[in-house]
């Protein structure tokens, strides 16, 4: 992968830290931290007995004055044969519609949420069509639809790079925007789960993915050791890309670019704690850098956390979002790696809100809100 485009950064050179003592894993549930100001917790879909009771990677989007929430959901497992996406509307992110399926055709098979993503004026759905596994191997591709209305969905077609081609990999969920309109993502590539960073100048984010150049860490079977990025701008400019070490060092690894996501450092352990889970990274209109996460340093995915840097360097705020213990609810239905916490966060900036989704034990997908102005304004937790 062009290993000498990517330098590996000095230890001095660590994207970014998280203060000494900002997390205190002596008390699980909360880690010790206060909540967020002003915080609401809110329920987008709780199933019932004739519902999917496998229900997870919830995705947020505003369009046209309205919130957008999908997320894949299955009878009972996860991953299984009826995976298919669902998806529920919102005026006020309070109260929500009854889900209907983002893709219809009974006939599509085996399919996955990827996310959202507008222009403004057209909203795009990445669906990611899985594949019958070969020789144990699970891949899948990228397509999209797209919609003017919310209501009203094209044909799925696939999403393509800069010289016309059906990218093959799986997409992750959380593209971003650069300031100069250059839209920065991840896909992971086929065979298997291989991560590599995307980009494009495409305005709707269907087609002109040009593949970033990124040394991997070295890594065992068919996925990478790293998955499932997201990202946030420091103040000098760079991309900082925060990604799940499966490797389970149970702390997340990231990468930087500095020329717009063209090529990438070889990515580094940094010691932020973490559950060997997804993310949700960003920046606030005033530059703050936040990180939403499972900051506990081993495989429980409770409390949910965010933490913020001014500089993108170094993070020393924390916020609570979800506690553990009493503040989650019991797991009401069995399925095939189903577990309890607050899994696989993603967030959006919505009417002076910080919104974040995630599923609440693999079955209710819920959103914790957060006025942004007293999110930003909030002082260090201890």
């Amino acid at each position: 992968m062009l290993a000498s485009s990517c330098p590996a950064l000095a230890e001095s050179e660590i994207p970014f830290h998280v203060r000494d003592g900002l997390f205190d894993a002596s008390h699980p549930n909360t880690l010790g931290l206060e909540a967020a100001p002003g915080a609401e917790t809110v329920t987008i879909f709780r199933p019932g007995e004739n519902d999917g009771k496998y229900n997870h990677g919830a995705v947020l989007m505003p369009f046209k004055d309205t919130l957008y929430a999908q997320w894949q959901s299955s009878e009972k497992d996860e991953d299984s044969a009826d995976t298919h996406v669902l998806y529920s509307v919102s005026h006020d992110g309070g109260s929500w519609s009854t889900p209907s399926r983002l893709v219809s055709n009974p006939d599509f098979g085996a399919h996955s949420n990827g996310g959202w993503w507008t222009d403004g004026d057209t909203l795009l759905a990445y669906i990611v069509r899985w594949r019958d596994a070969a020789n144990g191997v699970r891949s899948g591709v990228t397509e999209y639809i797209t919609s003017k209305d919310g209501l009203s969905w094209s044909d799925p077609e696939p999403v393509k790079d800069l010289d016309g081609n059906a990218i093959e990999g799986v997409i992750e969920q959380d593209p971003h925007r650069l300031p100069g309109g250059r839209i920065v993502g991840a896909f992971h590539e086929n065979p298997g789960l291989v991560l590599a960073p995307w980009y494009t100048d495409d305005p709707l984010g269907l087609s002109g993915w040009t593949r970033g150049r990124m040394q991997n860490l070295p890594y065992d079977g068919n996925s990478s050791r790293e998955l499932e990025p997201s990202w946030f701008l420091r103040t000098d400019g760079a991309i900082v890309m925060v990604m799940r070490d499966q490797a389970a060092s149970f702390r997340k690894l990231a990468s930087i670019s500095t020329d717009e996501g063209a090529t990438w450092t070889r990515p580094v352990l940094t010691n932020a704690p973490d559950s060997r889970s997804k993310q949700s990274a960003g920046n606030f209109p005033d530059g703050t850098a936040y990180m939403v996460f499972n900051p506990t340093g081993n495989r429980n995915r409770y409390p949910l956390a965010i933490t913020l840097s001014a500089d993108g360097r170094a993070f020393d705020r924390a916020f609570l979002l979800r506690k553990g213990g009493d503040g989650l609810q019991p797991r009401r239905f069995e399925g095939r790696y189903k577990r309890e916490g607050f899994s696989y966060p993603k967030s959006v900036a919505w009417n002076d809100y910080l919104y974040v989704a995630y599923a609440t034990n693999k079955e209710d997908i819920e959103l914790t809100r957060v006025p942004v102005l007293q999110l930003d304004s909030g002082t260090p937790e201890r």
